[in-house]
């Protein structure tokens, strides 16, 4: 029994000596291995590394599980429309987008032309109205026109990305926490200058990644609908006498109707542009080679009068 208790004591020493070594090396500060000098002369390391940190962590950042995360879906719509006061409608479009809490992006008000060349008035509008307002937006649009010629709502769910960002931005403002304090507490010129780039670097990309979040806040929170405007005598029918031609009849009388036009129009140019032109320039050109022919003739005719006269002196000689 004596000879056992002292190697008891023995036994209980050495494993509080450890316990106590082990607990003096894990109370040391994380930032004191983060100023060693291996550190400071790998700054250009530093950035990668805390990227490579961000995408590893990004996926498991909210801690939440799919079905309790809410939704960011970006809706937009196109609608195109044909009423029968271009101007007016446009201005009552942009009038509710802004009474919705809305705003207008661009409107834009121009000339088009019907397949009788009859100058029309067309326009496109582009308004963002909140999100939750969509459908009520689009059926005021839609109300008291003439047709609807196409209508669209898209949708874009950008939840996963958004998730990621707000991931990644809590990694590197934990990131630039922690430089802060080095930076605080650093001694060297080189490793304040060190430290301080990557400050910088991880600055700037928690700007990038802010600037990203609020694009999708406002995407997502705001939908955007562009609204083609169609004047209603653009789609009026082709009537003939009490006919109305359907299909590909209707089809044959509008390709003979441009045929007849164009023969038209050319026959008006020909006589209006073309053969003022040819008779401006072709009667000079035609007087012109007409006394060159003349003159040429009498300089034929004055050689043959002199010849036999030379023949005629010789011949007497």
């Amino acid at each position: 029994m004596k000879k056992i208790l002292p190697f008891s004591f023995i036994i209980i020493a050495s494993l509080i000596l450890a316990a106590c070594g082990w607990g003096a090396r894990s109370q040391t500060p994380a930032y004191e291995a983060s100023e060693s000098p291996a550190m400071m002369e790998q700054p250009a390391m530093a950035p990668e590394a805390g990227m490579a940190a961000d995408r590893a962590t990004t996926n498991s950042g909210s801690g939440l599980p799919a079905a309790a995360i809410e939704r960011i879906v970006i809706k937009n719509a196109d609608l195109a429309i044909v009423v029968s006061d271009v101007e007016r409608r446009m201005k009552n479009i942009q009038i509710m987008a802004e009474q919705m809490g809305g705003f207008v992006v661009s409107s834009n008000l121009y000339q088009s032309y019907t397949s009788d060349y009859v100058e029309v008035p067309e326009a496109q509008v582009l308004i963002r109205v909140p999100s939750e307002k969509l459908e009520e937006a689009m059926d005021q649009i839609k109300k008291d026109v003439v047709e609807v010629q196409s209508e669209s709502i898209s949708g874009q769910d950008v939840t996963s990305e958004y998730v990621d960002l707000k991931s990644r931005l809590k990694n590197l403002e934990a990131a630039e926490a922690q430089l802060d304090e080095i930076l605080k507490q650093a001694t060297k010129t080189e490793d304040v200058i060190n430290v301080f780039n990557q400050l910088v670097y991880y600055r700037e990309q928690i700007e990038l990644v802010k600037g990203q979040i609020k694009y999708y806040d406002e995407a997502a929170s705001l939908s955007a609908i562009s609204v083609r405007l169609i004047a209603e005598e653009t789609i009026q029918p082709l009537v003939i006498g009490k006919w109305e031609p359907k299909g590909i009849a209707l089809e044959a009388v509008q390709d003979l109707i441009d045929f007849l036009k164009g023969f038209i129009e050319f026959v008006i140019r020909f006589v209006i542009y073309i053969l003022p032109v040819w008779i401006i320039i072709g009667i000079p050109l035609y007087l012109v080679l007409i006394g060159v022919r003349a003159l040429l003739r009498k300089m034929r005719g004055s050689k043959k009068k002199v010849e036999p006269k030379v023949e005629d002196e010789e011949v007497k000689k």
